[in-house]
């Protein structure tokens, strides 16, 4: 026998690798030509792996989802770890969406913020003391709130963990010390905490 063939029955754990993710109850997923939708009680979500060398489909009567890569070296193997994270993200969302927590800091001038537009559109004002009004407008999806418990906070929510996530930042670099020293002004809207929203 060819030692190229030998070489390949020995080493047959290495000829395929896969991962798979199970979702909760009440998510519904469909898989097409690698794009995956996710429908649940928060709304529909959906992502298009076609870049990646890699098969998806469901088992176990469409309650697991299948990540399979054929002949994959290390590295070519942390896809699969990067696809079922996706699709995890993808089964919280619409399930309990995702919220981060932000806090209004500031030293001498309050900020003051503003929800219009239903959850849309926050208005930042007198940050620094500054006449500007700053208007940080929401990713779609994504719902800005004031939170009813703390003071001085805002929480943002949405089921993709991106745009909410893009939203936070938005939020944040809206109010950023330009030609001053940071380590004494400290003011700003802050991620204070970020995780899967409690229903």
């Amino acid at each position: 026998m060819c030692k190229s063939v030998t070489r390949l029955f020995t080493h047959l754990d290495t000829l395929s690798n896969k991962q798979s993710q199970e979702h909760s109850s009440g998510v519904k997923i469909t898989i097409k030509s690698k794009i995956v939708e996710v429908k649940g009680k928060h709304g529909e979500l959906k992502r298009d792996f076609k870049h990646l060398p890699i098969e998806l489909f469901l088992s176990d009567g469409g309650k697991k989802v299948v990540a399979r890569m054929y002949f994959a070296k290390s590295k070519q193997c942390s896809m699969l770890n990067s696809v079922c994270s996706h699709i995890s993200n993808l089964f919280e969302g619409v399930a309990h969406k995702f919220e981060y927590k932000m806090r209004l800091v500031y030293a001498h001038f309050p900020i003051n913020a503003n929800i219009i537009n239903g959850g849309k559109t926050v208005e930042i004002r007198n940050f620094l003391g500054e006449k500007v009004v700053r208007t940080v407008h929401m990713l779609p999806g994504v719902i800005v709130e004031k939170s009813a418990s703390t003071k001085d906070e805002l929480v943002v929510s949405g089921a993709d963990i991106e745009l909410t996530g893009q939203s936070a930042a938005l939020i944040h670099q809206s109010c950023l010390c330009k030609k001053k020293d940071i380590r004494k002004f400290l003011d700003g809207i802050y991620v204070s905490s970020h995780g899967v929203k409690e229903d």
